[in-house]
């Protein structure tokens, strides 16, 4: 089957469209409601959910503060062809921070809270401790969107096979070889570069909601990696249960950030990880963390 490049988006609309995701509609007493997604079925991504009410959070608090924590729940799935509504709370606004609670939901169930920190821009002590890991820059690796091509070629599931090719307005580019369907036993440990396909507006809010929109993948999947499972493994039940981010110096999506991502451990039904994201000089930019559940529902023969 050959896919009909006509009708793929440029970068640039690629990324235009994923701004206007998190252009939000205002509706007055701190509710806004984002917009779905024209042509997709199936489940919201939970990177878009955060993205957004991150979004819907920051449109209450002066310019001049920016976000520097989040911690969101995955409450239920929501659907990508329905919008969603976000009622912001303002718990606190002082000199220096200012704090906010955040409900997503569609058909009058919540599907996500968050809470979010926001901090006016203060001078204070530094130190790093962390460091980048020796990679491979992103220049001498295989886009992820060329590896999901060469999958595709060989998979019979048509919505996989969708999936698959269509446009993301992020590249990614694995350091550790790509495949969705690779059952490969392998450490708990992986190295992505990222990048928006286009140049981003300047706006340091906007690239905020995009690394939280970003960072919600392949967190979990790191966590299946030591079990020779992925996401699309028949009996396997795997879904993100929450997200936290802490934002430590500024950055830009436009440019490439390496994004490390460590499961120290799973059990009980979940999988915990977490990421560090550097920029390309090394300076750490961003911490993650994050907790999924993993049901393996497949028969289990052993006595």
């Amino acid at each position: 089957m050959h896919h009909d490049r006509s009708q793929t988006p440029t970068p640039e609309q690629l990324v235009a469209q994923f701004a206007l995701m998190l252009d939000l509609e205002a509706r007055g007493a701190d509710r806004f409601v984002g917009r779905r997604k024209e042509g997709t079925g199936g489940r919201i991504f939970g990177g878009q959910a955060i993205a957004q009410a991150l979004v819907a959070a920051r449109r209450t608090v002066r310019n001049d503060f920016t976000a520097h924590s989040l911690h969101a729940y995955f409450l239920r799935g929501g659907l990508a062809a329905q919008p969603v509504e976000f009622r912001v709370k303002r718990d606190l606004d002082g000199r220096s921070f200012s704090n906010r609670r955040v409900i997503a939901s569609q058909n009058g169930e919540a599907i996500l809270s968050l809470t979010v920190s926001f901090q006016k821009r203060q001078p204070g002590l530094e130190h790093q401790q962390a460091v980048m890991p020796d990679v491979p820059p992103p220049e001498e690796l295989v886009s992820d969107a060329a590896a999901r091509r060469h999958v595709a070629e060989t998979v019979t599931d048509e919505s996989l096979r969708a999936y698959l090719l269509r446009p993301r307005p992020f590249d990614i580019r694995s350091v550790e070889t790509y495949d969705c369907a690779d059952s490969q036993v392998r450490d708990a440990r992986s190295h992505l570069w990222l990048r928006s396909v286009a140049a981003l507006p300047p706006s340091p809010h906007v690239h905020r909601a995009a690394l939280a929109y970003i960072t919600d993948f392949q967190l979990l999947s790191t966590a299946l990696q030591p079990h020779g499972v992925t996401f699309y493994t028949e009996g396997l039940k795997a879904a993100s249960l929450d997200h936290a981010i802490w934002f430590h110096n500024d950055f830009v999506c436009d440019d490439w950030l390496l994004y490390v991502t460590e499961s120290p451990i799973t059990g009980q039904s979940r999988g915990f990880s977490y990421g560090r994201v550097f920029d390309r000089s090394g300076k750490l930019v961003a911490s993650v963390g994050q907790e999924g559940m993993i049901r393996d529902l497949r028969d289990d023969s052993r006595s």
